[in-house]
């Protein structure tokens, strides 16, 4: 009978403890596959990841990651097709996104040198994944699935590799700092005001008992890999249902400001819009791009 799947902290495992090897870390229970980078099953989640070169996509900046899914790779590893987004890996970190599971993030020798150990892997916490995955073109030319993941306990950060080296055990932490673009509450604020917290696209208005209900959604999301602007042309007033779509690419906003339904196309009008909100074009088409690959690619 198969072990079930066990989400965040190992017991006698914590964060710095060393492993030899894949099969010393897959019996330790913290990432039981022996190859696969990805550890989960499409209608559990993904309960661990490791960090070891196996895509040329993978970004690592300590505190959080810009990670890369699986497929498409030849058994050289390779890049040779496309990766879709419903292969099993993939979507099992979609699940962990959507049910804020924890996942459990392992590196190894091959990885940025910045971060990874020198030899054998390394157990460096909890972290989560913070945003829908989303369609890029990779380094080889072919559509690979990011997400962005970010270590969940802030206050103690991961060190860069020359500061880290000790035996199997757990590393000692110092506080550090992140890279996050912090937002500017007062724009968002301002943009649900004009609109009076009435959603820019089904054009509805959610209220409580504790206030209206609205949200400032970005178009070009903020922090890397995509660096968009927390700027008032990247962003619309939207409630909570159209703000998902949005950023699940189930909804595409064509040049003339017309919002159409994703993957059916059905029309459902225009998007609102008042004459001191100019809605970058440059930044719907950026959204645009990532709907149709979403579409090819799911």
């Amino acid at each position: 009978m198969p072990k079930q799947r066990q989400f965040g902290t190992i017991p006698n495992n914590p964060v710095g403890t060393r492993f030899k090897d894949r099969a010393e870390l897959s019996a330790a229970g913290v990432h039981r596959p022996t190859q696969a980078g990805i550890s989960g099953g499409k209608t559990e989640g993904a309960d661990s990841i490791v960090l070891n070169r196996g895509y040329i996509d993978d970004e690592d900046y300590g505190d959080y990651i810009v990670y890369t899914g699986h497929g498409g790779q030849n058994t050289s590893g390779i890049q040779i097709a496309a990766q879709k987004l419903t292969d099993s890996g993939n979507w099992a970190l979609k699940l962990s996104f959507e049910q804020e599971l924890p996942v459990r993030v392992i590196r190894g020798p091959k990885g940025d040198p910045k971060w990874s150990p020198p030899e054998g892997y390394r157990y460096d916490g909890l972290y989560k994944v913070v945003r829908h995955p989303w369609p890029e073109r990779g380094r080889k030319g072919f559509i690979v699935w990011r997400y962005r993941l970010e270590r969940i306990d802030q206050s103690a950060s991961i060190e860069p590799a020359d500061v880290i080296e000790s035996a199997k055990g757990p590393v000692e932490r110092r506080h550090g700092t992140t890279d996050r673009q912090i937002r500017d509450s007062g724009k968002a604020q301002k943009l649900k005001e004009e609109y009076d917290f009435t959603c820019q696209i089904c054009c509805t208005r959610l209220d409580s008992p504790s206030g209206p209900i609205a949200e400032a959604a970005h178009i070009k999301p903020l922090g890397r890999p995509v660096d968009g602007p927390d700027t008032k042309n990247n962003m619309l007033c939207l409630c909570p249902n159209c703000h998902k779509l949005i950023d699940r690419f189930g909804l595409l906003i064509d040049d003339s400001y017309r919002v159409f339904k994703q993957p059916d196309g059905e029309d459902l009008g225009k998007l609102t819009l008042n004459d001191r909100h100019r809605v970058s074009q440059e930044y719907l088409g950026w959204h645009r791009e990532r709907c149709a690959l979403a579409q090819a690619n799911g």
